[in-house]
C-alpha cells in the first residue's frame, strides 16, 4: 500500500433491481472463480469475474455478508464496484 493510498473503500453492490449496499470499508472479500478475493485500500485496478459464494465487508464494527451468484466486479485504489445477482438467501448476515 502506498503512503497516498485511501484508507477506506467506497463499496457498492449493484443488483438489476436496486442498490444493494453503499458503503464505505476497510476491506472487501469478493468469491472469485478460483478463490476467495481480498481487497484493501490501494488495490491495484482489477476488472474480474467472480463466482457464487458469499461478499464480505466490515460495517459499523460488525462483519456483513451477501450472498451473490456471481457476477463481475470492478476494484480501483479507493472503489470496489460489483454487479450482481443476490442468491434467494442473499440477504445481509
Amino acid at each position: 500500500m502506498k503512503p497516498e493510498s485511501p484508507l477506506k473503500i467506497q463499496l457498492r453492490v449493484i443488483t438489476p433491481r436496486l442498490l444493494a449496499v453503499e458503503a464505505e470499508v476497510s476491506s472487501v472479500s469478493l468469491p472469485g472463480l478460483e478463490g476467495e478475493l481480498g481487497i484493501l485500500p490501494g488495490h491495484r485496478p482489477l476488472l474480474t469475474v467472480l463466482g457464487r459464494g458469499r461478499l464480505h465487508f466490515p460495517s459499523d464494527g460488525e462483519e456483513e455478508s451477501l450472498s451473490i451468484r456471481g457476477g463481475y466486479a470492478d476494484i480501483r485504489s479507493d472503489t470496489v464496484l460489483v454487479f450482481t445477482e443476490l442468491s434467494d438467501d442473499g440477504q445481509n448476515g
